[in-house]
């Protein structure tokens, strides 16, 4: 199972095209570091781009350097994590709690839904989910009672590194959420015999040997680098709402029970059930609901809110669902696949209504395409859901759950599969090839009010930003050299131009056309048109 299991999991990597935006722009920063050589400067389409830190960067520029610039290697850095971070909750649960917990853990992480797509895109969250896993993982396993002297000091150096590592996935609060949770954890069960096997000496130089270094290097390169990276992109991201990213502060409890599906009621039933657990099993439970709350609170605090921000609570959720499976009664089994079922049926029920979000840039017959690939996903997913019931009211919860897991996880696959039928709208990959044989090497492309994070990467070439600032404007602003300010100085230098491309919404072409602007268009998509100047030997 295991051997199929891994197989399955590392199997569409390469089928999907990268989509916008963040798949885009984390492939083009890391293949930009590789052509650069500069592996202390992360830059997005040519400009300093500051926002995160580097260590997937390297692992995607050394997966390009090793295998190529395929989607796959784009990929690979979040399908091993997430693959280590479920073998991890497996290997965890069985130590803490007993083998049947360990699969049981393993499976339920395997096939938690955000987990299980996460891990399978192109973005900084699965990375960060795992080390802080690690960390957290490894300081349960130290705090064992039956833990000797040498193990709590080599687990508690684990973890010390996982906090690191996971400071260079995405940042501080990789400090945040751990040093809170065991806070609270203390304050709210009075249990402060953990502080006593922190190992912090040795813990905090290995901490700060492992996450220190970049951190130093990217200021003496770059003096403008600590205020934007430690006081904009941390405290003014969290306290301000100057991201835009604005949402109620409920907003991560439905994002939560959706993201764990279909997990979400036993884990809550789990955290209730167990919370007065005694010895190291209760201490580690406890631990691991507050994290958990800890973290829910943390984000819906925060002025900036994203779905995937809540992944870390995941694999927790995992461990305490996986420590309640030997306990777990029948008719509570067959209720939660109960819930999971009567959701499968309802999105089965709504599916032929994602064809109502058809518009311009998505049209309707890409929309029906992907609606046949959803039908047979919440169909599996129906019939894992019905099946596990059964199997509750049978008094067979081993196979319960792993018809809901792999009911849900068939599910997740099938859905991702489908949507690469939506890449000609959410990918410039099919634009890119039909423009890559007209380009000279010394041809510019300029983007004209507009960016598409995954063309520049499928182009293999940067372009000039022209009056588009945006998550670029801090690069711009200390190399405003690199773009055009004004669409003017543009139809200037397109005038001035032998041979030049440019990318922009069909919009934009028929405003410079209206104004005289020499264009041939020579490729386009439902999103965007590229056109070309006409050179003298081919009007």
């Amino acid at each position: 199972m295991l051997v199929i299991f891994t197989l399955v999991w590392f199997s569409n990597l390469e089928y999907r095209k990268l989509v916008r935006p963040d798949e885009g722009r984390y492939a083009e920063i890391a293949r930009q570091m590789l052509a650069s050589g500069d592996w202390i400067t992360p830059r997005l389409n040519g400009i300093k781009y500051f926002e995160k830190p580097p260590l997937q960067y390297w692992a995607t520029a050394a997966a390009f350097k090793a295998f190529g610039e395929h989607d796959w290697a784009a990929r690979i850095w979040p399908a091993i994590t997430s693959f280590l971070g479920i073998l991890l909750a497996g290997f965890t649960a069985h130590r803490l709690f007993g083998p049947t917990a360990g699969w049981f853990a393993a499976a339920a992480l395997a096939s938690s839904f955000f987990y299980l797509v996460i891990g399978h895109f192109n973005t900084l969250d699965m990375g960060l989910c795992f080390f802080l896993q690690l960390a957290f993982s490894s300081f349960l396993l130290a705090q064992r009672g039956s833990a000797s002297g040498e193990e709590c000091r080599n687990w508690m150096l684990l973890a010390w590194a996982g906090a690191a590592l996971a400071v260079l996935s995405k940042g501080l609060i990789s400090l945040v959420l751990p040093g809170a949770t065991l806070v609270f954890y203390s304050l709210l069960t009075r249990d402060f015999s953990a502080w006593r096997k922190l190992h912090p000496l040795r813990g905090f130089a290995l901490f700060l040997a492992i996450a220190a270094p970049w951190h130093v290097l990217a200021s003496l390169h770059n003096p403008e680098f600590a205020r934007f990276y430690f006081i904009h992109e941390h405290f003014e991201r969290f306290l301000t709402k100057v991201h835009g990213r604005v949402e109620p502060w409920w907003y991560f409890v439905p994002v939560l029970f959706a993201a764990a599906l279909p997990w979400s009621t036993l884990a809550c039933h789990a955290t209730v059930a167990q919370w007065n657990d005694p010895g190291d099993r209760g201490r580690a439970l406890r631990f691991l609901a507050i994290w958990c709350g800890f973290t829910l609170l943390f984000f819906s605090a925060s002025g900036s809110k994203l779905p995937s921000y809540i992944l870390p609570i995941l694999p927790a959720f995992a461990l305490i669902a996986g420590a309640f499976a030997t306990r777990v009664s029948s008719p509570a089994m067959a209720f939660h696949a109960g819930v999971t079922a009567i959701l499968a049926a309802v999105a089965l029920a709504l599916v032929h209504r994602v064809t109502d979000r058809a518009d311009a840039d998505t049209p309707v017959a890409l929309l029906q395409a992907y609606e046949t690939v959803l039908l047979a996903a919440a169909g599996v997913w129906l019939f894992g859901g019905l099946l596990a019931v059964g199997l509750a009211y049978r008094r067979r919860i081993r196979g319960a759950a792993l018809s809901l897991a792999i009911g849900t996880f068939a599910m997740g696959m099938l859905a991702m599969l489908g949507h690469e039928h939506l890449s000609p709208s959410n990918s410039a990959w099919h634009i890119a090839q039909q423009v890559k044989p007209m380009l000279a090497p010394n041809a510019p492309i300029y983007s004209v009010r507009y960016f598409e994070h995954t063309l520049p990467y499928y182009l293999r070439r940067t372009l000039i930003l022209v009056d588009y600032r945006d998550e670029m404007d801090f690069g711009l602003t200390q190399e405003p050299h690199l773009g055009l300010p004004t669409v003017a100085q543009f139809e200037l230098r397109w005038r001035s131009d032998d041979d030049a491309f440019a990318v922009m919404t069909e919009e934009m072409r028929l405003e410079l056309e209206s104004r005289g602007l020499p264009m041939q268009i020579v490729a386009r998509d439902t999103r965007r048109v590229i056109i070309r100047k006409p050179r003298p030997d081919k009007q």
